[in-house]
């Protein structure tokens, strides 16, 4: 029984100190990663260029109900957690495992920003480690409200439009303030994968996704099971 006490004891530490080490090596990988980003472009550059665009939206000029739409069902915790979600992490990375898949993520609106604004769209664990970086420096210097415009205004929406104005405009020819449920809706559930949701090239799937949204936002009590409703049976 000692000796099994004994054993454990040394193979946590062991496990420990792997964990440690291994935080370490992909702190630098991500640090790099991140450091490097700004070396092409500043900080504040980058942020400016999103700000100073002429489609640029601010917060106040966008619906109510698209701003609930997309925190349901992208990052329904978003003003209630820091750069990370640890909680939204642990349950993506025990839905993976037991289905042994990776089709679940566990990013913030502030990491996707991250993404959008600092690093490419390519899939490797530097660019994932850099976006840490990236989002505790966008945590650390501008409000959730900011972090939510440059979400927004950076995304892709399909058909060749990038920002929320241009995908207002585009699909329904309206400002992003004059949106309906419906519209908010729709529109909330394309940048998650904007060749297969987009309205104009998959209406099926786009109204699928929309569901999706509409789903999260009863979930979240931010519309009634009969508002929901209403809209998918249209």
């Amino acid at each position: 029984m000692k000796f099994f006490k004994r054993f454990l004891f040394k193979f946590i530490l062991f496990l420990f100190i792997i964990g440690i080490i291994m935080t370490f090596i992909f702190g630098i990988i991500g640090f790099n990663s991140y450091s490097n980003a700004l070396k092409e472009k500043r900080f504040l550059n980058r942020i400016s260029e999103i700000t100073t665009n002429e489609n640029f939206v601010p917060f106040s000029n966008l619906s109510k109900d698209y701003i609930n739409a997309v925190i349901a069902v992208e990052d329904h915790r978003f003003y209630n957690h820091g750069a990370l979600d640890f909680i939204s992490i642990a349950r993506a990375f025990y839905t993976n495992l037991s289905k042994h898949s990776l089709k679940e993520g566990g990013s913030t609106i502030t990491q996707q920003v991250a993404k959008n604004v600092f690093f490419s769209q390519e899939k490797t664990l530097s660019r994932k480690l850099g976006e840490i970086f990236a989002s505790i420096d966008l945590e650390k210097n501008y409000s959730k409200d900011e972090i939510f415009t440059f979400y927004v205004n950076t995304s892709y929406f399909g058909d060749g439009f990038y920002g929320i104005k241009e995908a207002s405009n585009g699909y329904y020819q309206k400002d992003p303030i004059d949106l309906t449920l419906d519209e908010a809706s729709m529109l909330a559930g394309i940048p998650n994968a904007p060749s297969v949701y987009s309205p104009t090239k998959n209406p099926e799937l786009a109204k699928q996704r929309q569901a999706q949204v509409l789903e999260r936002m009863v979930k979240y009590k931010y519309i009634s099971q009969e508002t929901a409703n209403e809209i998918t049976s249209n």
